[in-house]
């Protein structure tokens, strides 16, 4: 098949399942926005063992995306889907798989490679998430966007000719937008875990950095104000002037936009010298960021609830490191890192509970090791690409065969 593969934030997992269809002989055109400055994103430049069939185009703007600024990030997004509705009309797909992208951008595919199946690779509840920002930044008039869009999400479900949500959590909310169950299957999301192989905790950026030296309570991705990081600066706060193990604490954050600004204009009024703020890493040297920690933390905003599932922690599952989590019990990432004894979750407005997970976690080497290992035998368990892609290739390949039933 000639497969477009479409996600927006250029995301580790999408480019990896790219490579492993073309790898199977199908011709693969993968394409991503190249104008975003706050996501972390793939291995998406050319490789040496690439398929000759597997090729990553990236779509450019003519400015770098605006996410903060409502009005330029929608004609942005309005952009990026004219822009590549011209790519996908010179690809001429035999189906479309699309994740991670903006609904107005999406609109603009769907109809530039209609009739061509058309998968919808469900990664969050868009329209639901932006019509609960809008009504509390644009009061009256931004439940009328808001619901314009919730309304825009469900048609294009409908219209999709499969529909692969990331948990079945999502399967509710479907079925009230009527979007027939016998066209969708959910396939849980995963990180490359044969791209994140373990490090030596004694490397160069650990070293480059002092981390060699001290207990590090990690951060990484993306990290908006809805994200709460009053609970990292709380941390920072507690463990300031704290040892473990004769190892002075450390909390990193590896991030960018205004959660990160935020505690770094905190680090410096509060003199929070151990709050160390900086810029993404590169995924190809997370294995040594991770080995560099003895603690990974995540957080994801209270009303989130089972409408997304943050990928930084199917890779922190990859780093053989315990996991504090602040999420809403509800989300697939709180249950897989409870049930398989990896990590401590709170729900994210449990400040005192996140501050004493943490306490504990430093208290306890044993039970630092024990989830780490948990972690990574359940990554390796459930993330290698083979079975995966097996599963996906054969949803692109049923699309095909019946896209002319919704399109």
């Amino acid at each position: 098949m000639r497969i477009l593969s479409n996600d927006f934030g250029g995301y580790p997992y999408p480019v990896q399942l790219a490579r492993e269809l073309a790898a199977r002989g199908h011709e693969v055109l993968h394409t991503y926005c190249a104008s975003l400055q706050t996501t972390p994103q793939g291995t998406l430049a050319p490789q040496p063992d690439d398929p000759p069939t597997f090729t990553v185009a990236p779509v450019r703007l003519a400015a770098p995306l605006q996410k903060y600024a409502f009005v330029t990030r929608w004609r942005q997004e309005r952009e990026y889907g004219h822009r590549l509705a011209r790519l996908a009309a010179d690809f001429r797909p035999d189906v479309v798989l699309s994740a991670n992208t903006p609904l107005d951008a999406q609109q603009i595919l769907m109809r530039a490679t209609a009739p061509a199946p058309f998968v919808f690779w469900l990664q969050d509840i868009i329209g639901i998430a932006a019509e609960r920002l809008l009504r509390q930044k644009i009061p009256v008039l931004g439940g009328l966007i808001g619901r314009h869009y919730v309304a825009m999400e469900a048609r294009q479900l409908r219209a999709s000719t499969r529909v692969v949500p990331i948990t079945d959590d999502f399967r509710p909310i479907l079925d009230g937008w009527g979007v027939d169950p016998a066209r969708v299957e959910t396939v849980e999301n995963w990180a490359p875990v044969e791209e994140l192989p373990l490090a030596s905790p004694d490397n160069a950026w650990a070293r480059e950095t002092g981390l060699d030296r001290a207990f590090v309570f990690l951060y990484a991705g993306t990290l908006a104000m809805k994200h709460n990081p009053d609970l990292l600066l709380n941390l920072a706060r507690t463990t300031r002037g704290r040892s473990v193990d004769g190892r002075p604490v450390r909390v990193v954050v590896l991030s960018q936009g205004p959660g990160a600004e935020y505690l770094r204009e905190k680090a410096a009024e509060e003199s929070l010298d151990h709050l160390d703020v900086r810029g993404y890493k590169p995924f190809a040297e997370m294995p040594d960021v991770f080995a560099a920690t003895d603690v990974l933390v995540a957080v994801l905003e209270p009303d989130a609830g089972v409408f997304s599932v943050p990928s930084k922690v199917l890779a922190y599952l990859c780093g053989a490191r315990p996991i504090l989590l602040a999420v809403p019990p509800e989300n697939l990432a709180a249950r897989i890192v409870s049930r398989e004894g990896a990590g401590l979750v709170v729900p994210p407005s449990d400040n005192d509970g996140f501050l004493a997970a943490a306490e504990e976690m430093m208290a306890d080497a044993g039970l630092r090791a024990r989830m780490g290992a948990a972690a990574r035998a359940y990554a390796e368990a459930t993330f290698p690409i083979q079975s995966i892609a097996d599963r996906v290739e054969r949803i692109l390949t049923s699309a095909g065969a019946n896209g002319a039933l919704s399109r």
